[in-house]
């Protein structure tokens, strides 16, 4: 199958590219950097250089290739992580997943293109009623993530309207995808806030890149969480996460005092966050996980 990965040098990217070609597929990956081509052949694929937001550049990069399927994996998330600034940090990606999701579907649309598969987000951002545990069915809180949470609706609804697939992915760990949280958590800069009651789900990049590969095999269709077998609130993952990477306890402070340092989004994810639950993509994707709980994960990664 021919497979047009949008997004191929992020974290994510790189773990998905070798998987899609050890599967015997023809891969075409894409980075706005043309430093990192080489980056793209050395996993495999047929690198290009093309800008999400570009319609014209989109739909000429999808036309060479020709593919089967495409993948959207566009973000441009990077650097010190900025919570209490969330839209700002996010502007960019929230630009991808509304005008890059509509470049790819259009490009994908005039190359008949015949299924699409998108990254969307479940990690804490469940509806802050009910359980502490969501399932597909469950919307999305709407206001926790800012702006980000209107870009993921409509990533959502125009993907699952055009037939494909949208992977709803817990937070990611693995390699590069937690350096700069550990970096804050050796500094003691990434307390618990209020009870830490919040809860969050994650998943490991292999185990992300392979639910992915799922999802194009079996021309996957509607949502899907992407996330490990455990949700867990902050006031249990964080501490632990610290003890992996070496570092003191994670400070303690109330919800009163957090607001203005870290910004709502950081309140809301540690105090009323709620996680997802992976039985759908097991039950009709067939995903197996290496890396089942966050706890041996994290301790894998970073002892």
């Amino acid at each position: 199958m021919r497979v047009f990965v949008a997004g191929g040098t992020g974290v994510l990217g790189r773990r998905l590219v070798p998987q899609l070609v050890a599967r015997g597929h023809q891969v075409t990956a894409t980075t706005t950097n043309a430093d990192k081509l080489g980056l793209l052949e050395g996993l495999g694929a047929d690198g290009v250089v093309m800008d999400g937001l570009d319609a014209i550049a989109v739909g000429e990069a999808v036309a060479r290739a020709r593919p089967d399927t495409m993948v959207h994996q566009m973000t441009a998330i990077s650097g010190k992580p900025d919570i209490k600034h969330f839209d700002r940090w996010f502007a960019t990606t929230n630009r991808l997943r509304v005008e890059g999701t509509d470049h790819l579907l259009t490009a994908a649309e005039a190359a008949g293109v015949t299924h699409f598969v998108a990254q969307s987000y479940g990690a804490w951002n469940g509806i802050r009623t009910g359980g502490w545990v969501k399932v597909e069915e469950d919307p999305l809180d709407p206001t926790s993530t800012g702006q980000g949470a209107h870009a993921i609706r409509h990533l959502e609804e125009v993907v699952v309207r055009a037939g494909g697939a949208v992977l709803r992915y817990g937070a990611f760990y693995g390699p590069g995808a937690t350096d700069d949280q550990v970096e804050l958590v050796r500094k003691r800069q990434y307390p618990v806030i209020g009870d830490g009651g919040g809860h969050s789900s994650w998943v490991h990049l292999d185990d992300a890149a392979t639910a992915t590969v799922l999802a194009v095999e079996h021309q996957a269709r509607g949502v899907f969480n992407i996330v490990d077998d455990e949700p867990a609130p902050a006031g249990e993952w964080l501490p632990h996460l610290a003890a992996c990477a070496g570092a003191k306890p994670p400070m303690r402070i109330p919800a009163w005092l957090a607001r203005p340092l870290a910004g709502k989004t950081a309140v809301t994810m540690m105090t009323e966050g709620r996680g997802f639950s992976n039985a759908k993509a097991k039950r009709e994707l067939g995903w197996r996980l290496r890396h089942p709980s966050w706890r041996q994960g994290f301790k894998e990664e970073l002892t």
